[in-house]
């Protein structure tokens, strides 16, 4: 089979018998996007942070199967959610930090830039010292400084994930810092951002989160979006949607052969993984999103002889 590279922004791709799959490396339609994931280190957090060996079923045991290696509810959460967002993010690299943590709960406690591949070699034991209080103004300011920071890397928007368990103690702060961001996008100090709040348990206050997330700003609308998840384990994938439905800037994408013929819509977002046919003899196929037009030769097919023996 002749080979040709994906070209950005492709990753992966697959032809067989006139059927293409082409799988995005990051997502087109969000240029130049710097995402983060603070997540909350208040002392109530502390039993989701603890390593426990999960049980053997009474079946495992009979089989002498091996103990599981000890594990905590919030790793593969922040590992499924890193891997995820990597996708998403114009470097493919997250800040990753702990907030609500020592100092009564005011400190940040950065983890670091963290890659989206090989996400399981990353442990989340939680933050040194657990807080007392759940304090997120300083989370937001470490946000806005670090994406200052990255606009002369090429930063054009921006995301932070925050995931808390509890009632926020600087409600009134978060919603004047909110305000001073949305002035400042306006004024074009900062790139257009928001902020995913993810609620967890119901030891949330809901209807604090709900004043700060429909507060809309001239000129900027809504900075925030907000959900509740009953159970730690739900926290990823309702990231993942939040993340999906606010930075998804193309409405879908339209794929057209080398003679410029429409070969399929995708109406709504694009998916990860586009999967089409293509007419014999196509050499390329382009994918066009936002106005933007993405180019990739095709490799010749697998199968030019119908009469070859297929084994």
């Amino acid at each position: 089979m002749g080979h040709e590279k994906p070209v950005e922004p492709f990753s992966d791709l697959h032809v067989e018998e006139g059927l293409v799959r082409a799988v995005l490396l990051h997502d087109p339609t969000v240029e130049g996007l710097d995402v983060a994931i603070y997540m909350d280190a208040s002392g109530s957090m502390q039993e989701e942070y603890e390593y426990k060996r999960p049980n053997r079923s009474f079946l495992e045991w009979l089989r002498g199967a091996p103990l599981k290696d000890p594990a905590n509810q919030v790793e593969p959460q922040v590992q499924w959610m890193l891997e995820y967002l990597a996708t998403k993010d114009r470097n493919g690299m997250l800040r990753v930090a702990y907030w609500a943590c020592g100092n009564g709960g005011k400190d940040v406690e950065v983890v670091g830039e963290l890659k989206g591949v090989d996400v399981k070699q990353y442990k989340f034991p939680g933050a040194k010292k657990l807080g007392g209080h759940t304090f997120l103004t300083p989370a937001l300011k470490d946000y806005v400084r670090y994406l200052k920071e990255q606009v002369p890397q090429g930063a054009r928007r921006g995301c932070a994930v925050i995931v808390t368990d509890g009632q926020l103690h600087d409600a009134e702060d978060v919603e004047r810092f909110s305000a001073q961001v949305a002035r400042d996008i306006v004024a074009g100090r900062l790139p257009r951002l928001n902020f995913v709040l993810v609620g967890v348990g119901d030891g949330v206050d809901e209807k604090q989160l709900e004043r700060i997330a429909h507060q809309e700003y001239p000129g900027v609308g809504h900075l925030w979006c907000h959900r509740i998840a009953e159970e730690i384990s739900q926290v990823a994938e309702l990231v993942a949607v939040l993340v999906d439905e606010n930075m998804t800037v193309a409405a879908g994408g339209t794929i057209y052969d080398d003679k410029g013929k429409v070969l399929k819509t995708y109406e709504g977002r694009l998916p990860a993984v586009l999967e089409f046919e293509v007419p014999e003899g196509t050499e390329s196929f382009t994918l066009e999103v936002n106005g933007q037009r993405f180019t990739q030769p095709l490799p010749d097919d697998d199968h030019h002889d119908e009469d070859e023996d297929h084994h």
